[in-house]
């Protein structure tokens, strides 16, 4: 069976917070037969190790304990993995870095390294930077996350003219044979049409692709109908378009993207396009 991604990317730091991430990208490595790279970055400054080299010794002696315990984690899941321990002053630089040189199509990574208890901390500081900045999707796991097997939800915005994130979606639906659902959002009724065209042109095209397609149009905020859409149709993956002005962190940071990923109980997958021109 083809399989829409080819490589994955699993980013951890091996501690608690990560294990979501693990685990899913253990499993869908086992379930679609794909090569699984791992990144285990790590923060390292020049002046620091020079000043003080036994704490910089200390902190290579710990990254080494990590994929120690990443390895045997990996072999008593049956998964065979290719782990890369970088270090740099910037974790999501190492992370996006990696991704780019390992040509992989999709990353996997937590949600947060420690629960927030502010909107903008739903979504970890490293987190928001790789998918602010990755060349490729990227799969956030919040706990218990696993592998899609019901239903596939992808959320269209009027105002994005791109179509790759709708084909994303398509594929990973027909691939598992699943229910595509596909969500458009407006603020009110008033300015409905423009999301009625789209969805209209989005199921369409979907049932041309050969998937089976529900479709809904919603009123309100988009990130809370989004969460509610998933829940209602029982879909266990949610996949949103990555983009926004000509500073995409700063549009990230905040944003609808942040909360449906910090809310969602199933995994959101961030569809990056292949040409980021687009």
């Amino acid at each position: 069976m083809t399989t829409t991604h080819t490589r994955l990317l699993l980013v951890t730091e091996q501690t608690e917070h990560d294990v979501p991430a693990r685990d899913l990208a253990f499993a869908l490595a086992l379930r679609d037969k794909l090569p699984l790279d791992v990144v285990l970055p790590m923060v390292s400054n020049a002046e620091f190790e020079q000043v003080a080299p036994a704490l910089a010794a200390r902190a290579e002696a710990l990254a080494a304990h990590r994929r120690n315990l990443l390895l045997a984690d990996a072999r008593a899941a049956g998964v065979s993995v290719q782990v890369t321990s970088p270090s740099g002053p910037e974790l999501h630089e190492l992370v996006v870095d990696a991704a780019g040189a390992l040509a992989n199509d999709l990353i996997v990574i937590r949600r947060r390294g420690q629960r927030g208890l502010l909107a903008r901390l739903l979504v970890g500081e490293m987190v928001s930077r790789v998918v602010a900045h990755a060349p490729c999707s990227v799969l956030i796991a919040p706990p218990g996350a696993r592998p899609w097997s019901k239903a596939v939800l992808v959320g269209i915005d009027p105002r994005c003219k791109d179509t790759s994130l709708l084909t994303h979606a398509v594929a990973l639906a027909r691939e598992r044979d699943l229910t595509l659902r596909i969500l458009c959002v407006a603020p009110d009724e008033s300015s409905c049409l423009p999301a009625e065209a789209t969805l209209s042109a989005a199921t369409a095209t979907a049932s041309q692709m050969g998937v089976r397609v529900d479709a809904e149009l919603r009123f309100g905020r988009p990130y809370q109908q989004l969460l509610a859409a998933t829940q209602d149709c029982g879909a266990d993956l949610l996949l949103i378009g990555r983009h926004g002005d000509d500073n995409i962190l700063q549009a990230w940071v905040g944003g609808t993207a942040q909360k449906v990923i910090g809310l969602s109980d199933c995994p959101v997958l961030i569809h990056v396009p292949k040409h980021p021109s687009t």
